[in-house]
């Protein structure tokens, strides 16, 4: 505390103060470079993943979506070509 001290009273509080906070701007542009960018990275290869994952099943919903009218459709049809045929008799 005394080395503190000493360095204010010599070079004066703004000197300091400027050294301090360069060495914590250092300590987080080290601490962003080397840990949260590579789970960035990560993270967002995972998110890509996703995405397609998502465009993929709501490519299948789609389709399902487009066989089911068309089976509905179909059974529409029977049933009207049914009471076509049990009126016609």
């Amino acid at each position: 505390m005394d080395n503190i001290a000493q360095l204010i009273q010599n070079y004066g509080f703004p000197i300091i103060a400027v050294f301090g906070l360069g060495y914590f701007i250092y300590f987080i542009w080290k601490w962003v470079t080397e840990e949260v960018a590579p789970v960035i990275g990560t993270a967002q290869t995972t998110l890509i993943d996703l995405i397609d994952r998502v465009r993929m099943l709501d490519n299948d919903l789609i389709r399902l979506n487009q066989k089911l009218n068309t089976i509905l459709q179909l059974r529409e049809e029977q049933e009207r070509q049914k009471g076509k045929d049990s009126t016609s008799k």
